[in-house]
């Protein structure tokens, strides 16, 4: 299993370390968990670490997830995390993550190991790629709605719905899907003597995929996954969250309150995938499909036949590209006025870019991703890189003077690569491809600008 994030974790073992770790709660290369060496940290949480590791016997390899430190002093989180490790077992189904085997470490955390997946989670695909047509989107949840009716099946409502949760295997043209993290999944039917782990009043989830029963702690039922795959199916649509802000209960209360966003607001979008994703986002369960099988029906109905007639197949282009962003100072705590200095100067951008027909591609609460099409012309397109020049350099002039607390960083990158783009009624509009891998060319220069090589057309990198 592939994680994000990589940091280091712990784990306990009869046999001698490499090397020590100052960490207590970390788990030292070459430990044993069970049967398994670990080899490597893949990833962290606020619960659990997950490493690779090998069967020392067999040869096979596996993830191992073992319970942080901190969480293994509660007996409701270790209760958790043995019941995930149950769930799992009790689903086994070929779309969900397998689980091996269970056990503790020495120190008491308990531990299980389950399969290596290797790929990357949907988050990052939808990060690289940018928004995905209807098509695409049904391709990646079909897999899915088949995980989540036989977890409903089984009596287990995953309410964890995201994009990280869910990891795309394999490469594009023959991929697998798993879905991940049962460790907060709600068991609907308890077996007799078990004790339910939470009460109604509780709430557990992520903000901006929790549906509004969960933030309430009313009743959770299959119909709460039904809305997280409304608001994954918008992500995945329009590479943004349907609602979101930096306040996670700005974010709750965007749930509770506020009509959903269609999607077609933010890219080219039928009315009848419209109409899934508000329905999926209904506040009271009773409106919203009574089921991920029903879900699937009406996403793949309506990505079919006359599922999107304003746009056409993908088709390569290069486009021009800035990216902006406004990060705070992480010396001091941010206040009220430092967050609302930020959302005036990402206000400020963003209406700059518009100016400038820039279309948003990518958007987070503090960085934006705008992108327009080069011309064919090759006079046209030189013009137009001069051009893209400055526009960059007066977005940087102007979140400067917008942003005039000094705790705020702001950084301006402009680019030229090529794109993925759809004809629709409006013109050409680029929806992902290489433009989009920031990763690949975006430069936080102390300066706070930056044009890349194929920006500037020459061996240049950096321009102040």
């Amino acid at each position: 299993m592939a994680a994000e994030a990589k940091t280091e974790s712990v784990a306990s073992s009869a046999s001698v370390p490499k090397r020590q770790d100052e960490a207590a709660n970390q788990l030292v290369i070459g430990w044993r968990a069970g049967d398994y060496v670990i080899e490597e940290l893949l990833g962290t949480g606020g619960f659990a670490h997950v490493y690779r590791a090998t069967h020392r016997v067999l040869g096979r390899s596996a993830a191992v997830k073992v319970l942080s430190q901190e969480m293994a002093s509660s007996h409701e989180m270790v209760q958790r995390f043995i019941r995930e490790a149950r769930v799992v077992n009790k689903i086994h189904h070929p779309n969900i993550v397998d689980i091996y085997d269970f056990g503790y470490l020495d120190d008491g955390r308990p531990y299980f190991v389950m399969e290596l997946l290797k790929g990357k989670s949907l988050a990052a695909l939808i990060a690289s790629r940018g928004r995905i047509s209807a098509a695409d989107a049904l391709s990646y949840l079909e897999p899915v709605c088949s995980a989540l009716h036989a977890a409903h099946k089984a009596g287990v409502v995953h309410r964890d719905l995201k994009a990280s949760n869910i990891m795309v295997c394999g490469d594009e043209h023959q991929s697998i899907i798993k879905l991940l993290d049962f460790g907060i999944a709600k068991l609907l039917h308890l077996e007799p003597g078990e004790a339910g782990l939470t009460t109604e009043e509780r709430r557990l989830g992520t903000s901006h995929a929790m549906s509004p029963e969960q933030i309430r702690g009313g009743v959770i039922d299959a119909r709460t996954d039904v809305y997280g795959l409304g608001v994954l199916l918008f992500r995945l649509l329009t590479s943004q969250h349907p609602f979101w802000s930096e306040n996670p209960l700005e974010t709750e209360r965007l749930h509770l309150q506020t009509p959903p966003p269609r999607p077609s607001q933010f890219a080219p979008v039928s009315p009848a995938v419209d109409a899934v994703v508000v329905r999926c986002m209904e506040k009271d369960p009773a409106r919203r499909y009574p089921s991920a099988l029903a879900f699937i029906d009406a996403l793949r109905s309506a990505a079919g036949a006359g599922a999107n007639p304003v746009q056409s197949a993908h088709q390569a282009v290069r486009a021009a590209a800035v990216y902006a962003e406004v990060s705070l100072d992480d010396s001091r705590e941010p206040d009220d006025r430092l967050l609302e200095a930020l959302a005036r100067a990402m206000d400020r951008i963003e209406q700059a870019l518009a100016a400038s027909k820039f279309v948003s591609l990518l958007q987070t609460g503090s960085g934006i991703l705008a992108v327009r099409p080069l011309p064919d012309n090759p006079s046209a397109a030189g013009s137009a890189r001069v051009e893209l020049l400055k526009i960059a350099r007066e977005i940087h002039s102007i979140a400067l003077a917008e942003a005039s607390d000094p705790r705020l960083r702001i950084h301006v990158c402009s680019h030229i690569a090529p794109a993925d783009a759809r004809t629709t009624v409006d013109g050409l509009q680029i929806v992902g491809g290489p433009i989009a891998q920031l990763d690949a060319w975006v430069v936080r220069n102390p300066g706070g600008w930056y044009a890349s090589p194929a920006a500037l057309e020459g061996p240049v990198g950096e321009h102040s």
